[in-house]
């Protein structure tokens, strides 16, 4: 479950759940309005949580799976 909440929910919540948020401002990051720069912020984000789940709950397991082969 935290696996999912993690690598699903967090972005989830960072890109769909706060983007009014981030819209609602009118400011510019080096020259780029906030919304995108938001926006872009999460692709980088979304792949930190998917390797953050990976090495947490599947390193492991693909570790068993190669040696018990």
């Amino acid at each position: 479950m935290l696996k999912l909440l993690i690598g699903l929910g967090l972005p989830f919540a960072g890109v769909i759940g706060l983007l009014p948020w981030a819209a609602s401002k009118d400011i510019y990051v080096l020259g780029v309005p906030f919304i995108y720069a938001w926006i872009f912020g999460w692709f980088v984000l979304t792949s930190v949580c998917l390797q953050v789940c990976w090495m947490l709950f599947d390193k492991k397991a693909e570790r068993l799976d190669t040696h018990g082969a």
